[in-house]
């Protein structure tokens, strides 16, 4: 099956409102994902301004409100914040997923019935693992899929799910393994900004 992929406005338009928030970065970052790159997208600073925030959730409820979902689900830390503005966007429930002990879990009395159907959020998608995981709990609960919306997906296509994909921004950002870095080769000291360890 081959992904359908949606963009919520042009890409011009996307990386201004992103570099006015704050949220994009140029450097040497140590991704999640295990992966250097010079860019990196820090979406919580979009969040320090809610009309902002509001007017991305928009965007992007605005393409995916045809798939009618009930929930939106996202994973712990970074993507509450999208999934609560895009629930509210939608006029639908809002939970997320955590990692207590390394696995993903719904805690806090959250739930999900079989046949929910649930939109994954995601502020930062590299690689997807991430929100692919709480993908398979959310399907584990019974509910179903209808697809994933993200602020940036940094992929570059890599990022293949069965069910299609809104983002605000979509992209392919240069990534390096750790041992093939040019930049750590060249002695730039590198960060991890984002919030997994």
């Amino acid at each position: 099956m081959v992904t359908q992929y949606l963009e919520c406005v042009e890409k011009a338009e996307a990386l201004a409102t992103l570099q006015k928030a704050g949220a994009y970065w140029s450097g040497h970052f140590l991704l999640s994902s295990g992966l250097h790159s010079p860019e990196y997208f820090q979406c919580a600073r979009l969040f320090e301004w809610p009309a902002l925030a509001e007017q991305v959730a928009r965007a992007i409820a605005e393409v995916v409100r045809a798939w009618q979902p009930q929930v939106v689900l996202a994973p712990a830390i970074g993507g509450i914040l999208v999934g609560y503005e895009l629930a509210r966007q939608l006029a639908a429930r809002t939970i997320f997923a955590e990692r207590p002990s390394g696995t993903f879990e719904l805690r806090r009395g959250f739930n999900l019935q079989p046949g929910e159907r649930v939109l994954l959020a995601e502020n930062v998608i590299t690689t997807g693992g991430s929100v692919l995981e709480v993908a398979d709990l959310a399907r584990r609960h019974g509910a179903e899929i209808v697809g994933f919306a993200t602020i940036v997906d940094r992929s570059g296509g890599a990022f293949a799910p069965e069910a299609p994909v809104a983002a605000y921004l979509r992209t392919t950002t240069i990534t390096y393994s750790p041992t093939e870095c040019p930049l750590c080769q060249g002695g730039m000291p590198v960060s991890k900004p984002g919030s997994r360890k």
